[in-house]
C-alpha cells in the first residue's frame, strides 16, 4: 500500500467528502463552522492534503447531516471491496 496521504482510496474517499458536501448543499464554510475548525481545514481534507481519523469522519457526516454508516458502505462500494 502507498505511504502517500493522496493514493487512490484516499483520492475515492475526498471525492465522496466532497460530492455528500454538494450534495445537502452544504459550503466549506458553514462545514467549518459545524465542525469548529477553520474553512481552510475543510479544503485540505477535501483536497486530501489532511485525512480524517474515523471520530472525526463521523463528526463531518453528523455536520452534513449524513448517515455514517450509509457514507462508508458508499466508500467501501467505490473501493471496490
Amino acid at each position: 500500500m502507498a505511504k502517500t496521504v493522496f493514493s487512490s482510496d484516499a483520492s475515492k474517499l475526498v471525492t465522496l467528502l466532497r460530492e455528500q458536501r454538494l450534495h445537502v448543499g452544504v459550503t466549506q464554510e458553514s462545514l467549518a463552522e459545524s465542525l469548529d475548525m477553520s474553512q481552510s481545514m475543510v479544503s485540505k481534507v477535501e483536497r486530501g492534503e489532511r485525512r480524517l481519523d474515523v471520530i472525526e469522519l463521523r463528526h463531518w457526516c453528523r455536520a452534513l447531516d449524513i448517515s455514517f454508516v450509509g457514507f462508508v458502505r458508499e466508500l467501501d462500494k467505490r473501493l471496490g471491496r
